[in-house]
Order: structure tokens, then sequence, then C-alpha cells
């Protein structure tokens, strides 16, 4: 969870015209794709953790 605070904090921080502009997409985007989204990170995601914790 810590890392992705840095990562998200590096993107406001650093670059916050790219996250108004990714902002204003997500916006844009319908329902379906964002779940197919989220679903596929929250799988990837664990993915990465049980290779690490394997």
């Amino acid at each position: 969870m810590g890392l992705v605070l840095v990562v998200e904090g590096l993107v406001y921080g650093g670059f916050p015209k790219l996250a108004k502009r990714l902002a204003s997409e997500v916006l844009a985007m319908p329902e379906g794709v964002l779940r197919m989204a989220g679903l596929a990170t929250i799988a990837i995601g664990v993915g990465i953790v049980w290779l690490v914790r394997g």
C-alpha cells in the first residue's frame, strides 16, 4: 500500500497536468471499461503479491 501511495504521489506531485488529463479521461470512460480495468488491476496485484510471497 505504501508503494501505491509513493507512485500516486509522484504522479500528482511531479506531473500535475498529466494527473488532470488522466482524471478527465477516466470520467469519459464507460463504467464497464473502468470495471474491467479495475478487476484486471486487482488480478495483477494479487499475482505480484503471490509471486513475491511465494
